[in-house]
């Protein structure tokens, strides 16, 4: 098994069997890095097997694909999660790609006001750890030195559901 990591590591790659090659990718990772090096991938190795189904974690999808539309309508974007969360860092990651000055913060006591210094729009998103009260609490922050107005964006509606283990039914 090679990680690759970047489109570089998949143009350098030199596997013992090229005919014989195969992907998997990490759950968390930006959705539009993994597509950039999965092309690399396809371009050198035609035949390379992939997944199934894909295996980039639907929310983390979801949630890439929501930063993207926010980021694009905001000038600063405020992403609630741990700096350990890889889905956190990517949220901030691809709101920064998508234009937006994007700070990640693990509540209401590190958003530093001076970030929205001639800010007309910020926009708030979490990681998929971060609980909803997070969120409202950067909210109520803001709300005590700007006027505020929440619009939210659903950029896909998650309908997914899991059955229980028979042990646990």
């Amino acid at each position: 098994m090679t990680l690759i990591e970047t489109v570089e590591d998949a143009r350098r790659f030199e596997p013992r069997d090229p005919a014989n090659v195969a992907f998997a990718t990490q759950t968390t990772l930006s959705v539009d890095d993994t597509a950039e090096i999965v092309a690399a991938l396809r371009a050198r190795f035609p035949a390379i097997a992939a997944p199934h189904k894909e295996d980039i974690c639907y929310a983390t999808t979801n949630r890439q694909e929501a930063v993207k539309q926010v980021a694009a309508r905001s000038d600063v974007l405020l992403v609630l999660g741990s700096a350990n969360s890889s889905n956190s860092v990517r949220l901030a990651e691809v709101g920064r790609r998508a234009g937006a000055e994007a700070y990640l913060i693990d509540d209401a006591e590190g958003l530093d006001l001076d970030w929205l210094v001639g800010a007309a729009v910020v926009g708030v998103t979490a990681g998929a750890s971060a609980p909803e009260v997070l969120v409202q609490g950067v909210i109520d922050r803001l709300s005590e030195s700007f006027e505020v107005a929440v619009e939210e964006i659903d950029a896909a509606r998650e309908t997914v559901s899991f059955k229980l283990p028979r042990v646990l039914a």
